[in-house]
């Protein structure tokens, strides 16, 4: 049994039923390319093998690396998912993962600039994340990471974990997340989004001074909080940074 390293923010699913829904929720077919991130000891890489035929996993862990080296049916990548390009990999490629709760929101940024090459993916992430990433303009959860990840994908909250599923037990509650490619993303400029949500609770004038708003058709004395990600979109097309 692997001994969990803090350094890596590992804490290994140990629950089964659990480990049914997810594979469930999933439902990998086979010859369908998946990529897993942070596979761990392989307890949802074996059925996603079973099911598909072949798992390619990228394991910053070098001892886990090597050890799941010897499955069949797994590639291993033996590399920090942060720094990982996920574009060598063909498009329509289904990427799944129990993701360090440690670097997740650094992590969903850098998937997201893969989501015109993914079918979609699927997420074990520490719960307040998931309530960002799918929470609704005007609530305290709303912020960039909402507004980014939106832009380009559909989001689904589809159940939560209890931290006594995992080796050690976290914290904090987890949840499932599953994300689909908007068919038409959304263009929103970064930097945009930085400097809105940095003053949040300023009003569009004086979080973004120099912007046309009217040219957007957006209310100028909104608060960034306040805006769709259609919204951003309009303002990001029509700016003057």
């Amino acid at each position: 049994m692997h001994r969990p390293r803090k350094r890596f923010g590992q804490h290994f699913l140990h629950d089964r039923a659990i480990l049914a829904r997810l594979v469930e929720a999933i439902d990998p077919k086979r010859g369908e390319f998946i990529v897993e991130i942070g596979p761990g000891e392989g307890v949802l890489t074996r059925p996603l093998v079973e099911r598909a035929g072949t798992v390619h996993v990228v394991e910053v862990d070098r001892d886990l690396a090597q050890a799941l080296g010897s499955v069949s049916g797994v590639r291993v990548h033996a590399a920090d998912a942060l720094r990982f390009d996920f574009a060598q990999f063909p498009a329509g490629m289904r990427i799944v993962g129990n993701l360090p709760y440690n670097i997740s929101t650094p992590l969903l940024f850098h998937l997201a600039r893969y989501a015109g090459r993914v079918r979609d993916m699927h997420f074990m992430l520490q719960a307040e994340v998931v309530e960002r990433m799918v929470a609704a303009p005007s609530t305290p959860a709303y912020g960039r990471l909402s507004v980014a990840l939106q832009a380009r994908f559909l989001m689904r909250r589809l159940f939560g974990v209890a931290p006594g599923a995992f080796r050690p037990a976290p914290k904090v509650d987890s949840a499932f997340v599953r994300m689909e490619p908007r068919p038409e993303p959304l263009k929103v400029d970064d930097d945009l989004l930085r400097r809105a949500f940095s003053a949040r609770r300023k009003t569009l004038r004086n979080a973004l001074p120099g912007l046309d708003f009217a040219a957007a058709g957006i209310d100028a004395g909104l608060r960034p909080e306040n805006l769709s990600p259609e919204d951003y979109a309009r303002l990001s097309m029509n700016s003057i940074l």
